[in-house]
């Protein structure tokens, strides 16, 4: 979508960008309004993403029934199923073996979740991070099988690891994989590989997460357990639908994009949680986290999944799997209350490494293709979360390397339109990574530590011409101009409409336009919080994580005149409904 016109003349933000409107064509907009009778500012926020016209009903409907395909269009599902199907009816040991991530955990919590709704046992291993790194390794794949397992499961995991599975083979174990990361040609030994992003695989699913793919495994397994008259009155066919909170906590977290068969996941995800379902795990966490009123997409990345991280992080890596997983409500809230400890203690290392990350790449430059920051002694549990926090702040795809004696691990996350996890097998192909993979937006690798130079060099190069290519580099869309008086708890509930918002479908931008900023503070943790007024009109706004950016450093001028962007904040305090702005960006009012 090309954008449109420069918006309230700001050519250079506090954030070093230029404003446009998102819609380039108005008239798509209109011929939406027309011929769907929608609002013209609803039609604007359609167009403005590219939703195709022919499927405007079923984007409002969000439904499993109106985007659901066959999962059998996955590549290897129907053999994954009957084997796994197999090892239910014979009661055979198996182990499902996840990432550390919420992804990772998320899948690892349906499988968990599905084998006890059928009375049989699913081992559980997660991988330690500091000590056995990402993915199955063959150690532990050697180990489940000396000690009786037949059947190991990788999800969010597995799709590269080549002599883990070439291990697992001579040991005797079936394995299958079910994973969304990018795969080479060449793939590793395994009973089924279900993978959209695997070269044979023809679904048209390569934006699904890891939970997705598991969850579209266990409709297969379900179908085929029907198929042999399995269930019985005893051992009834389990409603998939109440694992839905788990697979919209993952989608958001592992930000894939928020289309199709995405949305109709965290559509019928929410609407769980907001009915008082849910698991015992996500309650726990909502209730740790503070959270009042309806759950919505943000709270998912905001709240919610940075705890089930937390143990993967710095604490225990299978704890937030056993969360997730978890039916009773006691061993919910201690865990909960477990990994908001750990999630502190995460916060506190990633403010450091950010702040030693940042003065690095403003002293040394950033890349034309990569802004690169690498440290000795940087907690690899952190690196992750920092990358995404200088994507945003360079406007690049960003790696962040935690170095030791003999190693470098590497994190990075991308922007629209730049492929870091393509970049990353190229690199491990190139024989310069002992390990690496990944997707479009996020991607992590392992290298030699005399390979360092090298790695960024060639990552730089790769991604380079895909950063020259992007339309959108330096650019904030803005979806329509409002001032206070417009930003109501109506103009919310239709925006919502359009929802749930996240990656690939982003969430609508306003522009407020000449506001005097009349009170400034610093809030919480380093979050700047404004009262402006706009003629006789009054507006609360807070930019989350400002205080030490130029944008904070312009809202901390009291009296000053600015256009302010950012995004709609419904705020319900003692019963009180009130729409704020939660702020991104801000410019000087240099004209009338």
């Amino acid at each position: 979508m090309t954008a449109g016109a420069v918006c309230l003349g700001v050519t250079r933000s506090a954030a070093g960008k230029t404003w446009r409107f998102r819609l380039g064509d108005e008239t798509r907009a209109s011929d939406i309004a027309r011929r769907h009778a929608v609002p013209d500012l609803l039609a604007r926020i359609l167009a403005g993403r590219s939703v195709d016209e022919t499927r405007i009903a079923s984007h409002f409907d969000a439904s499993l029934r109106a985007w659901m395909p066959d999962p059998s269009t996955l590549a290897d599902l129907d053999a994954a199923a009957s084997r796994i199907a197999d090892a239910i009816v014979a009661d055979e040991p198996c182990t499902v073996f996840g990432d550390y991530d919420v992804d990772g955990g998320a899948s690892s919590a349906l499988l968990l979740r599905y084998f006890r709704s059928l009375g049989r046992f699913l081992r559980l291993y997660i991988p330690d991070r500091m000590v056995e790194g990402y993915g199955p390794n063959p150690t532990a794949l050697r180990n489940l099988a000396a000690e009786g397992v037949r059947l190991v499961i990788t999800v969010d995991c597995g799709a590269q690891a080549f002599d883990a599975l070439e291990a697992a083979r001579d040991a005797g174990l079936d394995v299958i994989v079910a994973d969304h990361h990018m795969m080479a040609e060449r793939a590793p030994h395994a009973f089924a590989i279900v993978n959209p992003n695997r070269p044979a695989d023809e679904s048209g699913l390569g934006h699904l997460c890891a939970a997705g793919v598991t969850f579209m495994l266990l409709v297969g397994i379900n179908r085929e357990l029907r198929r042999r008259n399995w269930f019985s009155a005893t051992t009834k066919e389990p409603d998939l639908r109440q694992y839905l909170d788990l697979v919209a906590l993952a989608t958001i977290c592992d930000v894939v994009p928020l289309t199709g068969l995405n949305r109709a996941f965290v559509n019928q995800g929410l609407k769980q949680l907001q009915a008082g379902g849910g698991s015992a795990g996500l309650v726990a966490l909502r209730n740790i986290a503070g959270l009042k009123g309806p759950i919505r997409a943000s709270h998912f990345g905001f709240a919610l999944g940075p705890r089930v991280n937390a143990g993967g992080r710095v604490g225990r890596a299978d704890l937030g799997a056993l969360l997730l997983s978890t039916d009773d409500p006691n061993f919910a809230a201690k865990a909960a209350l477990e990994l908001d400890r750990y999630n502190r203690e995460r916060q506190a290392i990633e403010a450091e490494v950010l702040e030693r990350a940042t003065a690095q790449l403003r002293a040394e430059g950033v890349g034309e293709g990569l802004a690169a920051a690498h440290g000795d002694g940087w907690h690899p549990g952190v690196i992750g979360i920092v990358a995404g926090r200088l994507k945003d702040r360079f406007d690049l795809p960003a790696a962040v390397f935690a170095l030791d004696d003999t190693s470098a691990k590497a994190s990075l996350r991308s922007v629209s339109g730049v492929d870091v996890g393509g970049a990353v097998t190229a690199a491990r192909e190139e024989g310069l990574l002992t390990s690496g993979g990944g997707h479009r937006m996020a991607a992590a690798l392992s290298a030699p530590r005399e390979n360092l130079a090298d790695v960024i060099a060639f990552l730089n190069a790769r991604l380079a011409p895909e950063v020259a290519a992007r339309q959108d580099r330096g650019l904030y869309a803005i979806d329509a101009v409002a001032g206070p008086q417009a930003l109501t708890e109506g103009l919310h509930d239709m925006v919502e409409r359009a929802g749930p918002f996240g990656a690939g479908n982003p969430e609508p931008v306003f522009a407020v336009p000449d506001a005097c900023i009349v009170n400034s503070q610093i809030v919480g943790e380093n979050h700047s919080s404004v009262v402006v007024m706009c003629g006789n009109a009054r507006l609360k706004a807070i930019a989350f994580r400002a205080a030490n950016t130029e944008v904070g450093a312009a809202l901390a001028r009291k009296g000053s005149k600015v256009h302010l962007a950012g995004r709609l904040l419904l705020n319900e305090w003692q019963g009180e409904r009130r729409v704020e702005l939660s702020i991104e960006d801000v410019a000087p009012v240099t004209q009338p």
